[in-house]
């Protein structure tokens, strides 16, 4: 039997023709229409593997959760929450750094997306473990997710233009080395998302300490109010 010209298709290839056009376009190239062509198959095809293209891009979302390193949330790791929450949130930027363009829906939060419940799963259940309360857990995973897929969603560094006479000192008198500033994006803003995670975890940790000194062994708090 003659083998079939192109590959089958599978939901794998249409996430990675789907990831594909995201990268390089965003998220309106993504159609079905323009997946059945880039894939050489009919349209209707498409519609044994998803219903819609919101479902295609769900998985588009969720094949970036899955390359989140959660490593440190095991409970074999020897890393204490708040290193752990930091090697996580590292891990998270750089997988959103290299699919920028899918952060909006990873932003909307994980839904029924597999991996991205895992995510959400392992940060909860780690920080709990770690003597956090429950609704405090929650809350740091809030946090953490608002902090992280804030930092991906654009580039501080890029917001200025490399024109130096844009920024009149007349008018602009700080602003005399902003020009410099999109040359040095990775420097900028790697360096700005670092800073920002130390601060948020150093508040964190005063937060921790007070509630195991006080509150939370005192009132045997289950909510962290």
């Amino acid at each position: 039997m003659a083998r079939p010209r192109k590959p089958l298709l599978s939901r794998d290839r249409i996430v990675g023709t789907a990831s594909a056009l995201v990268d390089a376009e965003g998220l309106d190239a993504v159609s079905t229409r323009r997946l059945a062509a880039e894939l050489g198959v009919s349209g209707p095809s498409l519609y044994n593997h998803f219903r819609n293209k919101d479902e295609i891009l769900d998985a588009v979302a969720d094949a970036v959760s899955a390359k989140v390193d959660l490593s440190m949330f095991d409970e074999t790791d020897a890393r204490d929450w708040r290193t752990a929450l930091h090697d996580w949130a590292v891990s998270y930027r750089a997988a959103l750094a290299d699919h920028p363009n899918v952060v909006p829906v990873l932003a909307r939060g994980p839904g029924r997306r597999p991996a991205g419940l895992k995510v959400a799963d392992a940060v909860f259940g780690a920080m709990v473990r770690a003597g956090w309360p429950p609704a405090q857990a929650t809350r740091i995973g809030a946090l953490m997710r608002y902090f992280i897929t804030g930092s991906a969603l654009g580039s501080f560094a890029r917001g200025f233009v490399n024109d130096e006479t844009a920024y009149d000192p007349a008018d602009y008198p700080h602003l005399g080395q902003a020009h410099l500033l999109a040359d040095r994006q990775k420097q900028v803003d790697e360096g700005a998302f670092e800073t920002g995670l130390r601060a948020l975890l150093d508040g964190l940790m005063v937060q921790y300490e007070a509630g195991v000194r006080g509150t939370w062994a005192k009132k045997g708090s289950t909510d962290g109010s």
